[in-house]
């Protein structure tokens, strides 16, 4: 192995081979050790590059770190801003995250799944969602809006509100059953979906991310297991992409071509009957053909992933240290849209072998910057302590979502 193949593997390539003609005859050193040390010497280059400017889309993003949508239960009850909430954001992006993805947002007033959740169903929010672009913008982050409708994955309000679903198939965790929707009511949440991506495009952000994943109404269309239609929505994956690729086209006609549309797909719903990775890997590879500007992959795994750790699914195994990772970087290898990883990410070691061993390009963080808001800053200037994270899932409180450890509020 020669020192410019050896970059070329780490991405700078041919950048430093003269630098090698001239050290080469100067010291006698065994080739093998030669190439040992420029392998350490370019991994700390590709270290760097994480926090270099990069594009999702039209999109410039000033590092690789994302903060993964997070549920902070801090809104209001019909989901406006608080002053507690302005301040979580602008605690995030004074600690350099690259880019912000907001907690979902409901897209129609009469479906929230969760209390103190983050809401865009109306014109009502845009000035407030102008002071919250504002305030990340000034500390050069990006920040997207998630947009979602949570369906039966919801404890919320059962009984006292009409939740949609494909079929009236019970979600396994909640047990909540939900109404088999008309045309009609797909066209309405279609429709939904398009005009709350017009909203947060005029409120300034920067771009915005579909749910697809975890068990909601989207990631129900796409299962086998939930949905049952015998209509042009169900049965093969063509028809049951169809809801997807609906809500897609309409709202690319509302935003335009260079707004970016990020999509949050689960990779496997880890159980018989459900969505596969396979057909994760097709849904991912009509996503890119039609123009979608970046694929988070996930998983439906909360509160169990501790004991899914090991295991494997698909033939793939959930990891430790990037839960989804196996998954993600077979998808990385298969689109050219830019591939994030989500999931048991805290330690900057992994993440740079990640980098350099796989084609993902962003790595997105969650329950790490809720301990540590200022972590990604900490990284950049130098000290590579792994989060501090305990990784306990005790940060779902009564009085919000934080954690009960290290960041109390």
């Amino acid at each position: 192995m020669r020192f410019n193949h050896v970059c070329y593997e780490y991405n700078v390539h041919y950048a430093f081979y003269p630098f090698h003609d001239r050290i080469a005859p100067l010291v006698r050193l065994s080739a093998k050790w030669l190439d040992a040390m420029t392998v350490l010497f370019c991994k700390r280059i590709v270290l760097k590059s994480l926090f270099e400017e990069s594009y999702i889309g039209a999109m410039k993003v000033k590092n690789r770190f994302i903060r993964s949508a997070t549920w902070e239960n801090m809104t209001t009850e019909d989901g406006h801003m608080t002053d507690k909430l302005y301040d979580i954001y602008q605690e995030l992006a004074e600690g350099e995250v690259g880019l912000i993805i907001t907690g979902y947002a409901n897209i129609v007033e009469e479906e929230q799944p969760n209390p103190g959740m983050m809401g865009i169903y109306d014109d009502s929010f845009i000035n407030e969602y102008k002071k919250l672009t504002s305030i990340v913008h000034d500390s050069d982050s990006k920040i997207v809006m998630q947009l979602a409708y949570g369906g039966t994955k919801t404890t919320h309000n059962v009984g006292s509100r009409i939740i949609f679903a494909p079929s009236e198939v019970p979600e396994r965790g909640t047990q909540t059953l939900g109404k088999a929707m008309t045309k009609e009511e797909i066209d309405y949440i279609v429709d939904a979906f398009a005009k709350a991506a017009g909203r947060a495009k005029d409120a300034g952000f920067d771009g915005v991310e579909i749910h697809g994943a975890h068990t909601y109404l989207i990631n129900q269309f796409l299962s086998p297991y939930y949905n049952q239609r015998e209509d042009e929505y169900g049965g093969s994956l063509e028809n049951r992409i169809r809801f997807l690729l609906e809500i897609y086209t309409q709202m690319r006609s509302v935003v335009g071509d260079d707004f970016p549309i990020l999509v949050k797909l689960t990779a496997s719903e880890f159980f018989e009957g459900g969505l596969t990775f396979e057909e994760t890997r097709s849904i991912c590879k009509t996503l890119e053909r039609i123009g979608v500007d970046g694929i988070e992959i996930s998983g439906n795994i909360h509160g169990k992933a501790k004991e899914m750790v090991g295991e494997s699914y698909d033939g793939y195994t959930i990891q430790e240290e990037g839960y989804f990772l196996e998954y993600g970087k077979v998808i990385s290898n298969e689109v050219s849209v830019p591939v994030i990883t989500v999931g048991g990410l805290s330690d900057i070691n992994t993440i740079e072998d990640i980098a350099n061993d796989t084609n993902i390009q962003y790595f997105a963080i969650a329950r790490p910057l809720l301990s540590e808001p200022g972590l990604i800053k900490r990284w950049k200037e130098g000290d590579r302590t792994p989060g501090q994270c305990e990784r306990c899932s005790k940060c779902r409180t009564r009085r919000g979502n934080f954690c009960v450890v290290y960041n109390k509020r």
